[in-house]
């Protein structure tokens, strides 16, 4: 299971990863695991085995390396409207099991279209940090 503590930030480089394979997999969903270097996270794990479709993704989480660690989850809401970047009931059950920051991103995937919420899926700042 992945490390638990006080995410404070993500690298710049990192975020736009996210936004641009929010991009690529578009109109479909994809979802990925967030891993951290200290309490920065610094890089997005896409195992394989994902299924993906235009309503949901799912993640083989025995698809996981050893000795890899996570400190919680990355996804999209390819639909637009007023709801898009709140968690679904499905995402709160994702987000209860893989850690306490989860990066939620939506349509038109620009640097201002993501979320962090914690494993309750409150939302939670995350700060971006450069390099």
């Amino acid at each position: 299971m992945g490390k638990r503590g006080r995410i404070r930030g993500i690298v710049r480089d990192a975020l736009d990863f996210i936004l641009e394979v929010s991009k690529s997999y578009h109109p479909h969903e994809f979802i990925g695991l967030l891993s951290a270097d200290g309490d920065v996270i610094s890089d997005v794990i896409l195992l394989p085995g994902m299924l993906s479709s235009d309503r949901n993704a799912s993640i083989r989480m025995d698809m996981m390396p050893l000795g890899i660690s996570y400190v919680g989850s990355v996804h999209n809401h390819p639909h637009p409207g007023s709801g898009a970047a709140r968690p679904s009931t499905q995402d709160l059950f994702i987000f209860a099991r893989t850690g306490n920051c989860h990066i939620i991103t939506f349509h038109p995937y620009d640097s201002d279209c993501w979320r962090c919420y914690d494993s309750r899926g409150e939302e939670r700042e995350l700060k971006i940090l450069e390099d």
